[in-house]
């Protein structure tokens, strides 16, 4: 059984433990079709040249290096998550310095109120204990008209995905794992799936935190989503 993970050094034992192996395991377990999610999540940000943009819990990078080219030479990017370990991979594949890396919380940003033109998120809000609070610091340093996107990964609703989901968790995610002596961690993404937010809900809460233009998008028979935030 996985242990309840309800403190945030425990997420972050565990994202620091599977750094070394986290991009290549993310490329297997979904054939690589993150890696379009992801071009599809800069590209609904409307991240322009010029643009001052931000992905939280940024990871090894991914995202940050999509905005990057972007926001070209007049703009800038700023990466930051709490994991060390990610944060040390990210900047070791930044070799021509475009990206501003900073260990931070997602709960207490370490930036102005209104300072950025784009936020994006990669499967980062499902992983953060207080999903309002982290909506609210987005919210708080994003400008007026600025957008927020964040992808994620959520249980369907149709039960015939639901248990195909569920199948490939307990079988191919959970194998890859335990390939990599890390079957407790990677073990952790089912139930986290079971106490992240509907996309509905996920709305709700953004409309709360104070966005005032909202949708999200299903993908993939809705085991994967997409949130937009004006």
């Amino acid at each position: 059984m996985v242990p309840l993970i309800n403190e945030p050094e425990q997420i972050r034992q565990i994202f620091d433990t599977i750094a070394p192996v986290y991009d290549r395991l993310n490329d297997q377990m979904s054939f690589g079709l993150h890696r379009v999610w992801k071009k599809m999540t800069v590209a609904w940000s409307g991240c322009a040249a010029g643009s001052v943009a931000l992905d939280v819990c940024c990871g090894t990078g991914d995202l940050a290096f999509l905005l990057a080219r972007r926001t070209g030479p007049t703009g800038k990017v700023y990466g930051v998550d709490f994991s060390t370990r990610q944060l040390a991979l990210a900047r070791k594949r930044d070799t021509q310095r475009q990206i501003i890396w900073q260990e931070a919380d997602a709960l207490a940003l370490p930036f102005d109120d209104r300072y950025f033109d784009v936020i994006t998120q990669g499967f980062g809000l499902r992983n953060v204990l207080d999903i309002p609070s982290c909506l609210k610091e987005m919210h708080r340093v994003l400008k007026p008209g600025g957008r927020v996107v964040i992808l994620d990964l959520h249980r369907p609703r149709d039960q015939g995905w639901r248990a195909f989901q569920q199948w490939y968790l307990n079988q191919r995610v959970t194998s890859l794992g335990r390939a990599e002596g890390l079957e407790d961690e990677y073990a952790y993404i089912a139930p986290s799936l079971e106490r992240f937010p509907t996309g509905a809900a996920q709305v709700q809460m953004a409309r709360q935190a104070g966005f005032s233009q909202v949708r999200h998008t299903p993908l993939v028979g809705e085991t994967v989503g997409v949130l937009v935030a004006q």
